[in-house]
């Protein structure tokens, strides 16, 4: 963090509600930045309260620009943050999907770019080493100069914009054009019609030949602990369990991480986040977000709602 967590004084210039505006005001680009990131909005607010505590007990008089200063040390401490939780996901129980968020009234996300926000674009940053996806957050989704990528993240400007770069290609390679949301909209919803009467012919023909259908529920409930590959094995498989698993449930549509979900209710509970990601093949990710740690943020927004 060099000397942007050495000090440690009061300002004697700035009373702590000053403090706390100030902070408030930067707030919805911290943690944009900081779920970027980290791909989980529990962990991102956890990160700004750690943020805040540094805020409030440094010399604030000292500082020139509040909301760079913040910005910086937000990823910083994002970026020590995915190292360590890289560790952890390697011992995650099945697939590893991000948090789902609410973009369809958060504004914590709203106010920014929609860049590295999606969830194929934020499987793929999952590839990338945690300094070089800062530094692809910091310009795709918040356009910060070169300049100041490099002062934030201690590296030269070179230096970032060939991380920039890499990041770009690795994205490109791996993604297909994705289609528009309101087609997206359009193959989410005949998935889950297909999905829940069982129609193998209607999902096999939504589907894309080489599609992957992931189920994220962490150890804590039943989900498939293997991604499950190619159209006909994806249909079978959801025709498999469809009597079962669509039987009383509820679905209710929402806008999450910027594009189309059905959020899937049984007696009024959450209990899972389902979206696909598609492109002109058709769709090609199928992602089942389960964990009721990971989907409790969302349930409670959406009850509120």
């Amino acid at each position: 963090m060099g000397d942007i967590g050495a000090r440690s004084q009061h300002s004697g210039t700035e009373d702590l509600d000053q403090a706390a505006a100030t902070f408030e005001s930067v707030r919805p680009r911290l943690f944009g930045i900081a779920y970027r990131i980290l791909s989980s909005s529990t962990e991102a607010e956890d990160l700004l309260q750690d943020v805040w505590l540094r805020w409030q007990a440094y010399d604030r008089g000292i500082v020139a620009d509040p909301g760079a200063f913040l910005a910086t040390v937000t990823t910083r401490l994002a970026i020590n943050a995915l190292q360590s939780a890289r560790v952890r996901r390697e011992t995650y129980v099945g697939p590893w999907l991000p948090e789902p968020v609410d973009t369809g009234n958060d504004p914590h996300l709203g106010a920014e770019r929609g860049e590295a926000l999606s969830f194929a674009v934020l499987l793929l940053l999952e590839k990338l080493s945690p300094t070089e996806r800062a530094a692809y957050v910091l310009r795709e989704a918040f356009d910060y100069p070169y300049r100041e990528i490099a002062e934030i993240i201690e590296a030269s400007e070179v230096a970032v914009r060939q991380l920039v770069s890499r990041a770009r290609r690795h994205i490109a390679s791996e993604r297909r054009a994705p289609v528009n949301r309101a087609h997206q909209r359009r193959l989410l919803t005949a998935f889950v019609a297909a999905a829940r009467s069982g129609d193998l012919a209607a999902l096999e023909e939504l589907l894309a030949a080489d599609v992957i259908s992931y189920s994220d529920g962490g150890g804590a409930v039943r989900a498939s602990r293997i991604p499950v590959f190619g159209a006909f094995r994806v249909a079978k498989y959801l025709r498999a369990f469809a009597d079962r698993f669509w039987a009383g449930v509820e679905v209710e549509w929402a806008d999450v991480n910027g594009q189309a979900a059905a959020l899937l209710r049984h007696d009024g509970e959450l209990f899972a986040v389902l979206t696909v990601n598609a492109s002109d093949d058709g769709i090609d990710q199928v992602l089942w977000m389960m964990n009721p740690a990971k989907i409790a943020a969302l349930a409670a927004l959406s009850a509120a709602g």
